[in-house]
């Protein structure tokens, strides 16, 4: 993955470099935007791509997860950065409309073509991982999308070369920042779920507890937790009420296979109860 990375951060650099030239040649808002728009996703590739390395590096001293959250940290600051560079590209296209300026649409159109290449070809290299790993999903959406917006400067150019109606390029910049939003949104509100230690999206808290209520000799289970220790890693804790426990091993081994094999949940810790008699101070639902 890092040499996904690495492929999409200088293609898109450099793709940068060329609209924000062909921008200012054109006075075309849609291709600055655009431009404005791909060097964020630089800036997003560039953090999920550390993100990356750091969640390698061992737990030591007092980070005993080590730094796996670095890759949801990357992935919210993504969402945000994106959300930030609508703001500016809504407050120029605003102006635009009221000032509206001629646009050279042939080479708008040839360099938005080009983005449809650069970014489809990037997005192809991060779509094996991003059913798997939000902040690689972050990376594939990001690169999608611009791929489309691109598209659809392309065809705004055109209408513009067969019209000369000079407002479609601010019009244009809107679609733009809607179609950021919509796939801005999703991840965000991930990004926060798995910020805020919820359960990972797919995982289904009332679906894990039932599966170890009926596993053998279990009688209760409560403090069940489930959160991420990055995004392709999940953790999760809970107590179980099992009074025969002789073979306490088998179980526990038995069991975090199953919560791996059926759940994806692959860093599981049980704490065993025996006594039902013995209420635990932690079984109130209401009880963190």
């Amino acid at each position: 993955m890092g040499r996904a990375f690495a492929i999409g951060v200088v293609l898109n650099l450099g793709f940068v470099a060329a609209e924000v030239g062909a921008g200012l040649w054109t006075g075309s808002l849609a291709l600055l935007a655009d431009a404005g728009h791909n060097m964020s996703d630089v800036l997003s590739l560039l953090l999920a791509w550390g993100a990356t390395i750091l969640a390698r590096r061992a737990p030591a001293g007092r980070r005993t997860y080590g730094l796996r959250k670095g890759t949801i940290l990357a992935s919210l600051a993504n969402a945000v950065l994106l959300l930030v560079a609508v703001g500016a590209i809504v407050s120029e296209a605003i102006r635009r409309f009221g000032e509206p300026a001629p646009i050279d649409a042939p080479i708008v159109m040839l360099t938005a073509a080009l983005g449809v290449l650069i970014n489809g070809a990037t997005a192809l290299l991060f779509m094996r991982g991003s059913q798997s790993d939000l902040n690689v999903r972050g990376a594939f959406l990001h690169m999608a999308a611009d791929a489309g917006v691109s598209l659809t400067v392309v065809a705004g150019a055109l209408v513009i070369a067969l019209t000369g109606i000079t407002w479609i390029d601010p019009a244009l910049s809107l679609i733009i920042v809607g179609v950021i939003v919509l796939g801005t949104w999703g991840l965000l509100r991930d990004s926060v779920d798995l910020a805020m230690d919820a359960a990972p999206r797919g995982i289904d808290v009332d679906e894990v507890r039932r599966w170890l209520a009926a596993q053998p000799g279990v009688e209760d289970v409560h403090d069940l937790h489930i959160w991420a220790m990055s995004t392709t890693e999940t953790a999760l804790t809970a107590h179980v009420l099992r009074p025969q426990n002789t073979d306490a091993d088998s179980f526990l081994h038995a069991a975090c296979d199953g919560l791996s094999e059926r759940f994806r949940i692959d860093h599981a810790t049980l704490q065993i109860e025996t006594d039902p008699a013995r209420a635990c101070r932690l079984a109130p639902a209401e009880v963190v």
